[in-house]
């Protein structure tokens, strides 16, 4: 099974960077195979809300001048999408969000293309909107009908400068739990996907 971690902040190395890699650990314990893209300070524009997805139904989005596309083609590849993010005013980063509009509604149109697969969220915080910020993200697993897990809390981590978070045993113990109720969940639903309700 595959699981990809996509990073939205544009610190490559930063806070989100070491929570999406504390929960992609346990997946590569259990044979999992991982990825972790980064997205954040990359080209990606927001949706323009031409509805040529619609229209089209190839599963991809008319614009192909920045890296949606391509990050596309791998959440439609994996089992389990893991997205992470800074706060940013009490929301994802602005890259996130233009993912989550475009990526969203090209598999909304395309007959649900994200049903049935894992999604969880991630959040990097320095004080406040973390919750926000991880509600904001789930929206998009709820509406596609895709397998959201809990863990030992929200799945939040607290930090300013890069690695802060690594002091914040609460988040990688949760981060650490949330990979692992990702790779049971996994193996729990895998056999029964091709019958995923319509």
């Amino acid at each position: 099974m595959k699981a990809l971690a996509l990073n939205g902040s544009p610190r490559k190395n930063g806070n989100t960077a070491a929570l999406l890699e504390k929960v992609l650990s346990p997946l590569i314990d259990s044979g999992w195979e991982t990825e972790l893209v980064q997205i954040g300070g990359k080209k990606i524009q927001g949706c323009r809300g031409c509805l040529k997805c619609a229209e089209m139904k190839n599963k991809r989005c008319v614009f192909d001048n920045d890296i949606l596309n391509g990050v596309l083609e791998k959440m439609l590849a994996a089992d389990a999408i893991i997205l992470g993010t800074p706060c940013y005013f009490a929301d994802m980063s602005a890259e996130m969000k233009a993912l989550v509009d475009r990526a969203g509604y090209v598999a909304f149109v395309n007959d649900g293309l994200f049903q049935g697969k894992i999604g969880a969220a991630v959040v990097a915080v320095g004080r406040g909107g973390a919750t926000h910020a991880f509600d904001s993200i789930n929206h998009l697993f709820l509406m596609s009908r895709m397998l959201v897990p809990g863990s030992s809390f929200w799945n939040m981590g607290y930090g300013s400068n890069e690695k802060d978070v690594l002091g914040d045993s609460l988040a990688m113990e949760n981060m650490r739990h949330l990979g692992r109720t990702i790779a049971w969940l996994g193996e729990a639903t895998a056999p029964h996907m091709a019958s995923f309700p319509a």
